[in-house]
């Protein structure tokens, strides 16, 4: 295909996965964690998803500016090139689909778009891909497309399509006759019977379409997702949303604002497999089960247990006797035993947890910064042990603390510290001491992770008793 035949990918980013806490939380979600592939994210399964040439052109992520390292990390290790723009705050999907058909227009009112979200897992991606170059000839003539997935079960927690007519040139291609909200168990069965497809999420448009379908019916959000746009600044490798601009935007689906309205909506049914995976039962039913039926993930042992997924993380031994149908999912700082019937109810969790002031509820015990990530080991009362990795050219701010003292000892790898006017180089088991108020910094000069023991002393440890004086990050 040419330049202008190809589909600009679009990648949404958005949303913290709460239903699979606490694997997932707000400092690190389910999109950028190894849930079903041990070796990768659906984040980076998705980006490289896209990269046939000749059908996509260069994805465009859209993700909150409090992920933008994580994005552009783990797009790295995918080994994929993409634009990245930030959005300030969440405005849930329309604002981020009014800003992927503007930012598309400009390579060309007519270049089509594929939104993608990026924690959906799809088995066969050479099936995704012609489904896209199929749903595209609708597209092109005007339909504003969606991937109807062929049920293989009557989910409760799916939204359905119902396909009407066919659409003239554009093979396989129906009408959206209705979309229908997540029905009751009855209500699914029932809904399979008559034909209906499940909503993937997906979406195939012209960006002129898509423009002119929220002109007529929800102009509030595209003039603010213009105007942040237009008003955008370049930092680094990243386009930062005007934050005054976007959050005007009203907050609001794609689906409510345009699909469920416009007459233009069109559907293809595809049958690859496909989950949203956005539970803990989804997960357990796209990994491989032994002969009991149970998932497994790190160091696990299973007695007289069947049907369930048990995911432990890190050095610990996770252990399940005699239980069925269940859910325990083993962090280094918290543990999750559920039913897998009520795995949705996670989420409520989640918020229980948030008004009691628990950090668990959205903060990983392991941190990740731009320059690496911090794990804590020890806290107490006027103490903390923290280890901290950096990666080859990190470098931490320049910043100094009123409240404690650092100690900083090398276990792996070379650091230069920065210590008010001097410059120091620290080998493996090597130390240094940074009193209170000293002006320090951290960075790797070497070619290996630059690991290190950090030892805080003082009234008090919190993260906010930090003085960024310089940053090369932007925070």
């Amino acid at each position: 295909m040419s330049d202008g035949s190809r589909i600009l990918p679009v990648i949404l980013c958005g949303g913290s996965g709460t239903r699979l806490w606490p694997a997932s939380r707000e400092s690190m979600p389910k999109q950028f964690t190894p849930l079903v592939d041990p070796n990768s994210s659906t984040f980076q399964a998705t980006a490289r998803r896209v990269v046939d040439a000749t059908v996509f052109a260069r994805p465009t992520v859209i993700a909150s500016s409090e992920a933008r390292f994580i994005v552009a990390e783990q797009l790295a290790q995918a080994k994929v090139a993409a634009d990245i723009l930030l959005e300030p705050d969440r405005r849930d999907s329309a604002a981020a689909v009014a800003v992927a058909a503007l930012h598309a227009a400009r390579q060309g009112p007519e270049t089509v778009v594929l939104i993608l979200a990026a924690d959906h897992v799809i088995e066969d991606s050479a099936a995704f891909t012609e489904a896209a170059r199929q749903a595209a000839v609708g597209a092109r003539l005007g339909q504003i497309m969606t991937l109807g997935i062929t049920p293989v079960r009557p989910a409760t927690d799916y939204g359905y399509i119902h396909k009407g007519a066919p659409v003239p040139g554009a093979p396989g291609v129906h009408r959206v006759e209705r979309f229908v909200e997540k029905p009751d168990a009855e209500g699914a069965a029932r809904l399979i019977e008559e034909g209906a497809l499940w909503n993937s999420g997906y979406f195939l448009f012209r960006a002129d379409v898509m423009i002119g379908e929220l002109e007529a019916y929800a102009p509030d959000i595209l003039e603010a997702a213009r105007d942040a746009l237009e008003a955008a600044k370049t930092d680094l490798d990243f386009v930062r949303l005007d934050a005054a601009a976007f959050s005007r935007a009203p907050k609001t689906s794609v689906d409510y604002a345009v699909m469920e309205r416009t007459s233009r909506a069109g559907v293809l049914a595809v049958s690859f497999g496909w989950s949203d995976v956005g539970t803990w039962d989804a997960v357990w039913q796209v990994l491989d089960c032994d002969a009991q039926g149970n998932a497994v993930r790190g160091r696990v042992e299973l007695v007289e247990t069947t049907g369930s997924l048990v995911h432990s993380e890190g050095e610990g031994l996770t252990t399940v006797v005699g239980l069925d149908d269940v859910i325990v999912v083993s962090t280094p700082d918290a543990v999750l035993v559920a039913s897998k019937a009520r795995s949705g109810k996670v989420k409520d969790l989640v918020g229980v947890l948030r008004e009691k002031g628990h950090p668990e509820a959205d903060a990983h015990r392991r941190m990740y910064r731009p320059w690496g990530w911090y794990q804590r080991i020890d806290i107490g009362e006027r103490f903390q042990v923290k280890r901290i990795m950096v990666t080859p050219g990190g470098r931490l701010s320049l910043q100094k603390h009123f409240h404690r003292a650092e100690h900083w000892v090398v276990v792996k790898g070379t650091a230069e510290v920065t210590l008010n006017d001097q410059i120091i180089l620290v080998h493996e088991n090597e130390a240094v001491y940074l009193p209170i108020g000293s002006m320090h910094r951290l960075t790797n000069p070497g070619k290996i992770p630059l690991e290190l023991i950090e030892v805080q002393v003082g009234s008090y440890t919190g993260e906010d008793d930090i003085i960024r004086v310089e940053d090369v990050y932007g925070r």
